[in-house]
């Protein structure tokens, strides 16, 4: 069995970032690392082209918040806080602050380095950034709030 967050914690989720379950989404693949970080690999597609030969802006996006996602998602349970009757994940993208600081390559592997800054039962916050060669390319702060069914 993989050792990844979300095969742990949604193996038939089929979100297009890091849904397990969508054969033609980005199959991210999220883990935790010694320092409690989570950390993840992910290799661009020619497809992810912004059309200058660079990771698009809004892939890059789309993994920090499903890498934040799992950040939170690992958090929420860590701290007793799974997903309530009638709703399939604990927390949902309330914000997303993207700053984008450099271009990210597209034939090259990036990294994800994710924590937690902070954590309610209510709302957690996390920081994210995307890196290559020892820089950040973009970073975000997410704000997740507790999904409750309605």
């Amino acid at each position: 069995m993989s050792d990844a967050l979300q095969d742990r914690y949604f193996a038939g989720m089929t979100c297009f970032g890091c849904g397990p379950a969508n054969p033609d989404g980005l199959q991210l693949k999220s883990h935790l690392a010694p320092d409690g970080t989570v950390v993840a690999t992910f290799v661009p597609w020619p497809q992810h082209d912004n059309g200058l030969g660079y990771l698009n802006g809004g892939i890059i996006a789309t993994l920090l918040d499903c890498h934040s996602g799992i950040t939170v998602t690992h958090a929420a349970y860590e701290h007793g806080w799974p997903a309530l009757p009638g709703v399939p994940l604990p927390y949902v993208t309330a914000g997303l602050a993207v700053g984008y600081r450099r271009p990210a390559p597209l034939d090259q592997p990036v990294s994800l380095i994710a924590s937690v800054v902070s954590a309610t039962e209510p709302e957690i916050t996390c920081h994210v950034a995307l890196e290559w060669d020892g820089k950040v390319r973009a970073e975000a702060d997410a704000v997740w709030k507790r999904w409750r069914p309605r």
